[in-house]
């Protein structure tokens, strides 16, 4: 959405000689998720390979996620997915499972997330089947599937196509690789993901970045409403600049 409002004060209607004022800057700018309210389902890969580090550094990241779609619809996070927008969550290993619908509430979303455990093989074209179910197509909101696996498919039919109708759906896909037991094949992420593949796919070797991963990726589709402002104002050669404070959000130079 970019900037929505601006404002300039000075505290003060007169200077004295060799004096000094403070002038405030204000900008407000609003997320495009707030305007454009988008369902997103996050598909988590819990087979027999995530056990241990993998699957709680893939928890950590997935509640991450959750807080910052949370913070981004409403300007806080107040438990509630707020503008329309809704989360669910599906979870595969040999079968997928919608463990929960669309739905706003933080508190049930982490619940879902922490109740995951691993076992099993890795059924990829299950996890996305599933995901477009929890789609409602007259819906108008934006529609979104994160797919986070560590391996490649062991269970079920080829997953290509399945991806390919969800996209042609106009469904955004996101591909999250964790390199685990399993390996993870790069050329496979690519193909499922939406294009360009640089701006869909993202693939780690280590479990530990995991959360930062989901967190950048939760900002992307949040998509700031402001960000790189540049502020460019002439400055009356009878006066110069003594300090500029910090924002409430961000930093300044």
């Amino acid at each position: 959405m970019g900037v929505t409002s601006s404002n300039k004060t000075v505290d003060v209607t007169e200077i004295n000689c060799g004096g000094s004022v403070k002038i405030t800057l204000a900008l407000s700018a609003s997320p495009d998720i707030v305007e454009n309210p988008t369902d997103i389902v996050l598909v988590l890969d819990r087979s027999g390979s995530m056990t241990g580090a993998p699957l709680a550094n893939m928890k950590a990241g997935a509640k991450k996620f959750v807080d910052i779609i949370d913070e981004a619809t409403d300007s806080s996070q107040d438990g509630n997915i707020g503008s329309g927008s809704r989360i669910g969550i599906v979870s595969f290993a040999e079968t997928a499972t919608a463990n929960t619908p669309l739905i706003t509430s933080v508190a049930d979303l982490k619940s879902a997330i922490d109740s995951l455990t691993a076992g099993g093989s890795t059924n990829h074209a299950d996890a996305f089947e599933k995901a477009i179910s929890l789609f409602d197509p007259m819906s108008a909101n934006g529609k979104v599937i994160v797919m986070f696996t560590d391996g490649n498919t062991t269970s079920g039919g080829p997953a290509a196509p399945v991806a390919d109708s969800a996209k042609a759906m106009g469904i955004l896909i996101y591909c999250i690789g964790l390199i685990g037991s399993d390996g993870v094949n790069v050329a496979t992420l690519e193909a499922w993901a939406s294009q360009p593949a640089s701006s869909y796919v993202v693939v780690t070797p280590d479990d530990g970045d995991l959360e930062q991963i989901f967190a950048d990726l939760a900002a992307n589709i949040s998509k700031p409403g402001a960000t790189d402002i540049v502020i460019d104002e002439t400055l009356n050669p009878d006066f110069s600049i003594l300090s500029v404070g910090s924002p409430d959000k961000g930093n300044v130079t």
